[in-house]
């Protein structure tokens, strides 16, 4: 499956290279057609996994100079309507990461090159070697620095929210994942072939809620990438050839829609 995802970002990369050398870096602030998602659905979950240490370089990540979702209002907008579609199901999206700036792709880079953490490895990518994570799993380009793509899952509406530090991303999960959302298989920001969305091995239960997240973020115009369950892109995307790199910064006191 490794060679199967090498393969495919490498036609990518032939495909688009063009695209890459003519990309634009965006500006130092963000742009007016950029929002909060606290602005325009303040109900969904955030859980801004590179605003602070829990995450796989175990330390807060360069650009994110706060815990806040920020995307394309297309992209916000859309979001707004799958949270209302799992309203009556008394569940609600919980978001990982949004926009990301190219700062921030530059320092995964950079950590996938240092050595191994053994703490880090049994955590984020308990089956392989940390030199197969470059360039398979984290690339030189993220799609997320365009603005409309984000990480995300589900969660029950009032669920608990028990800490997940320190366990495996492959450890079995019962009708929850450890941080209360609904079992997937595997925890965001999974290193490993389960964290395909149609990976094999999955419990039904796991099946079901994969299903269940597809199909709401589809039916509001969200593609997912089928080697993580939990990345999905808003299209037709405004800016497909741009990489931004403004921080995020706290949310202006007083904002709203």
């Amino acid at each position: 499956m490794i060679g199967r995802r090498s393969a495919v970002l490498a036609s990518l990369a032939a495909c688009l290279a063009p695209a890459f050398m003519a990309a634009a870096q965006g500006a130092d602030s963000m742009p007016e057609d950029f929002v909060y998602l606290r602005d325009i659905d303040p109900s969904i979950q955030q859980d801004m996994r590179y605003a602070g240490p829990y995450n796989f370089t175990g330390a807060p990540v360069p650009g994110y100079d706060a815990p806040e979702c920020v995307l394309v209002r297309q992209a916000a907008e859309a979001l707004k309507k799958v949270q209302a579609d799992l309203k009556p199901k008394k569940l609600s999206l919980r978001v990982y990461d949004c926009y990301r700036p190219t700062q921030a792709v530059d320092a995964f880079v950079a950590w996938a090159k240092q050595p191994t953490d053994p703490a880090a490895k049994a955590a984020w990518y308990p089956r392989l070697d940390k030199a197969a994570l470059f360039p398979d799993y984290i690339a030189t380009r993220s799609g997320h620095s365009r603005g409309a793509t984000l990480d995300l899952t589900v969660i029950p509406i009032g669920a608990a929210d028990p800490p997940s530090e320190g366990k495996s991303c492959i450890a079995p999960q019962g009708a929850h994942a450890p941080d209360g959302s609904l079992a997937m298989g595997t925890t965001f920001d999974c290193f490993d072939t389960k964290a395909n969305t149609d990976a094999p091995g999955l419990t039904p239960v796991e099946i079901e809620n994969r299903a269940l997240l597809s199909a709401a973020m589809q039916a509001q115009g969200f593609k997912n990438y089928p080697f993580e369950w939990w990345h999905y892109t808003h299209q037709p995307e405004p800016y497909p050839d741009t990489y931004f790199d403004f921080p995020i910064e706290p949310r202006p006191s007083g904002s709203s829609e």
